[in-house]
């Protein structure tokens, strides 16, 4: 498989981005709002983990800090000749000094509010923090050092603790003149219904196939196609879920997984310790936990499949060559409604492992225990 560069990941950071694929009626919503000269003071952007919501956050604040606001959008022909012509797209050239300020966190008027960093425990905090939300409070206090917009980007907004949440508010409703909150949220579902209500609604989907691949073709230019066709699969539409698999090795271990379970009822035994002893060496576990999460995901994916008649039919995308076959292979085993069963059994036994500390060699030797008894069973 070709070789994943996370040096360049910085180049893909939502600060410097430069293109953004599969939300074009969600720029065509933000660039609507600006131009009608009446513009929400407050957005919500949500959606899963890794569909852009955090990039289109940062593209439209570009595009704010670039324009100001659109005082004359709604102005037509006048006796001093036509009315000016506005922008169609939200884009900003990579040579405007404002996507480079931006990018360097130097704009004065866009502050980025994320989970900071705790000099006492040397780590970034768990929650985005009151005094987090004070620096919005005093920067939105202030006029706009270059006379347009001040924005404010909060990252995600689920991370707010309380405290955060209710300083926020404040900002919210009485929002000062030209001035934009972004509010990035993966479940706007746990975020207090007061700032729910005081934020227009920009929801973006996972991408199609369509938009995927161009997006991956981007952002993972070194890998193979057939690598990024098998990640987007993997990912289900998010460009920000391919590029942190990618960097973890993911499609290489799911692979690896399922090139053994390939082989029940009879384990290759030889094979099976081999790959427990790969992720017994990983003394952080994070190799053993992507395991699991791929295991689990595939195991889902195989069982809904089934359930619909469609593997290897429409709407199944094959993530590497063999996965359909043996998908196929082992839907025969049993009833769909049996597998859902033995889903819950093996995240049990995974999870059980976990919190007793139990080898990851040994959790992962129960595992195809556990699976060969299945196959056997057939």
């Amino acid at each position: 498989m070709s070789e994943f560069d996370p040096q360049e990941a910085a180049t893909w950071a939502p600060r410097h981005n430069t293109a953004l694929f599969g939300h074009e009626v969600a720029e065509k919503a933000l660039l609507e709002a600006w131009a009608s000269g009446r513009l929400p003071h407050a957005w919500m952007i949500t959606g899963p983990r890794g569909v852009g919501k955090s990039t289109l956050a940062f593209r439209f604040a570009r595009f704010l800090l670039k324009h100001g606001p659109a005082s004359a959008a709604d102005e037509g022909p006048s006796l001093f000749g036509d009315a000016p012509v506005l922008p169609t797209s939200l884009t900003v050239s990579e040579e405007d000094p404002v996507f480079s300020r931006v990018a360097n966190a130097g704009h004065a008027d866009l502050i980025a509010v994320e989970r900071s960093w705790d000099d006492k425990a040397d780590r970034f905090r768990g929650d985005i923090v009151v005094q987090d939300i004070r620096a919005v409070i005093d920067r939105f206090g202030k006029t706009a050092a270059e006379g347009g917009y001040r924005v404010c980007i909060v990252d995600a907004a689920d991370d707010m603790n309380i405290n955060a949440a209710n300083a926020l508010l404040k900002i919210l409703e009485e929002p000062p003149a030209n001035a934009v909150l972004l509010l990035v949220s993966h479940a706007p579902g746990s975020l207090l219904p007061t700032i729910r209500s005081r934020c227009r609604r920009l929801a973006l989907k996972p991408l199609d196939e369509a938009a995927m691949q161009p997006t991956l073709d981007r952002l993972l230019p070194d890998l193979d196609a057939a690598e990024r066709r098998g990640l987007g699969v993997l990912a289900e539409g998010s460009p920000g879920r391919a590029v942190v698999l990618a960097s973890q090795g993911g499609l290489k271990l799911l692979h690896g997984l399922l090139d053994i379970v390939g082989q029940l009822p009879k384990s290759d035994m030889t094979k099976l310790h081999a790959f427990g002893d790969v992720l017994a060496r990983d003394r952080s576990g994070a190799g053993f936990q992507l395991m699991a999460e791929l295991f689990r995901w595939w195991l889902a994916r195989m069982v809904r499949a089934a359930a619909a008649g469609r593997i290897g039919g429409s709407g199944w995308a094959e993530i590497f060559p063999g996965e359909t076959a043996l998908a196929q292979r082992l839907s025969q085993w049993q009833a769909p409604a049996r597998w859902a069963e033995d889903w819950e059994q093996l995240g049990r036994l995974l999870d059980r492992g976990e919190s007793v500390n139990l080898d990851r060699k040994q959790m992962l030797l129960n595992l195809f225990a556990a699976l060969g008894r299945s196959a056997a069973a057939r």
